[in-house]
């Protein structure tokens, strides 16, 4: 199993209920009748896009999801990552409402508004770093990306930015230039920014040098300096280096404890900043309220989004004041930090620290990693289970020795789970993600894997 940074013992955080307080419903096969008439019109009037299981959501309350033919069904996808305090809690819902009958928009950056003067003041306090820091709002995670990106190159003033193989950063151009983890995402949109090298990810479960930890030394973090830098990658013109502390489109795959630490010294010893993509890992996700936080390094900029906005959309980055730009205008945008998006994200925050959601996932989270080793001591099909809190996988293979992805597998027990009323999302070649709203309990836990059990016996069955 992959290698992970074992956290403190966690305070255990109030209860919420003991058992689900609705429990899975199936009245219609998935897509039912209504869902069906819905998709035959999105297929004609929206862009293709990345349509991953036919559910129609009409609304959704905790961690669950109603479609419009009145099936109830368990969310461990939370809006890929996004409803942390899951679906309309009503201290979200409550800020949303009296913002919107305030204002909703006036000028974005132009002028100023006092309540993201407040998120910003909280955001630079709960990201990490020992140092004066500043907030850009924005309203998406490519944007935070885009945004990073571009303060890196002002700021040291060279082309070349490092990423990882396998790494999601977003699908506009400067961020699409990092993002490499699935070749469809990048087919036919060359020429990307220039600038944009990338060297293997750290997999301990898939290790591209077929090494082991902890023997291996760290070369996945050391080939930087050993190989790349001697060879293809001239040190003195990179000017950052961008990662997800855990990865996630790419397979939620967790680096091995030291691969950060050792990394940042590298880049430290070239005056290389360190750029941390925390869009899906942050804001609790992890056990920590950033991941970078489980390896004990400050990175120089930190970007997030999804969970940030409470479910409206914005993102933000933070980072250290002496990176700000020095002249009006070098970047900006219109609608990042939305004050209604603002108010939901100010409230959010206050439900994660009221009802201490970050040691929730931290107790969950160990809970759902272990029901899941039980699942992979059943079914032979499961060659790897990993994960930090509630941002967690499981692999499937076709065999354990071989380690040959079993894609068709994992797309059947996909649709299983969903037609038994479990949402779930797929990452990396083979994987699936479980990432429930953060507020999720034991119980809510326990029937997941009741329903993913099934899933993977029809799966065998099927095939």
């Amino acid at each position: 199993m992959s290698e992970s940074t074992p956290a403190a013992p966690p305070v255990a955080p109030p209860e919420r209920d003991a058992k689900p307080r609705h429990g899975v419903e199936i009245r219609t096969p998935i897509p039912g009748p209504n869902a069906r008439e819905i998709i035959a019109r999105d297929h004609r009037y929206l862009m293709t896009s990345t349509k991953t299981a036919p559910i129609v959501a009409a609304s959704g309350e905790g961690v669950w999801i109603t479609d419009v033919d009145g099936n109830r069904l368990l969310d461990f996808a939370s809006g890929v990552a996004v409803q942390a305090t899951g679906y309309s809690h009503p201290e979200v819902v409550r800020a949303i409402r009296e913002q919107a009958g305030k204002l909703t928009h006036f000028a974005g950056t132009d002028f100023y508004y006092e309540n993201q003067t407040r998120l910003a003041e909280r955001l630079a306090h709960l990201t990490p770093g020992a140092f004066d820091k500043k907030v850009f709002f924005t309203n998406s995670g490519t944007e935070s990306a885009e945004a990073a990106l571009k303060m890196a190159r002002f700021y040291r003033q060279r082309p070349i930015v490092i990423g990882l193989l396998g790494a999601f950063h977003g699908r506009t151009m400067g961020s699409l230039t990092m993002t490499t983890s699935k070749p469809v995402q990048r087919g036919r949109f060359m020429p990307y920014v220039g600038g944009g090298h990338h060297i293997p990810a750290p997999n301990c479960y898939r290790c591209p040098y077929k090494l082991e930890y902890p023997s291996c030394d760290l070369y996945c973090a050391k080939i930087l300096k050993e190989l790349y830098f001697q060879t293809s990658i001239p040190p003195d013109d990179v000017a950052a280096f961008i990662a997800e502390p855990v990865m996630g489109e790419g397979g939620y795959i967790v680096p091995p404890p030291r691969w950060h630490t050792t990394l940042k010294s590298i880049l430290d010893e070239h005056h290389i900043l360190y750029l941390d993509d925390e869009v899906q890992a942050g804001i609790g996700r992890t056990g920590k309220m950033f991941a970078i936080e489980h390896f004990g390094v400050e990175p120089d900029i930190l970007s997030m989004a999804k969970a940030i906005g409470g479910g409206l959309p914005l993102g933000a980055i933070a980072f250290r004041s002496t990176l700000d730009f020095p002249t009006q205008g070098s970047h900006s945008n219109t609608f990042g930090g939305n004050v209604a998006a603002v108010a939901a994200s100010l409230a959010t925050l206050d439900v994660i620290e009221k009802e201490h959601l970050v040691d929730n996932a931290r107790i969950q989270g160990t809970y759902l990693l272990a029901r899941l080793r039980e699942l992979q001591s059943k079914y032979e099909e499961i060659g790897d289970v990993r994960g930090l809190g509630l941002m967690t996988a499981t692999e499937f293979v076709q065999d354990r020795s071989t380690k040959e992805p079993a894609v068709a597998f994992r797309d059947r027990v996909l649709v299983e789970a969903y037609q038994r009323g479990l949402i779930l999302l797929p990452c990396g070649r083979s994987s699936l993600r479980y990432i429930p709203p953060l507020i999720v309990q034991r119980a809510e836990i326990d029937e997941a894997m009741e329903i993913l059990d099934h899933a993977i016996r029809a799966a065998r069955a099927a095939g």
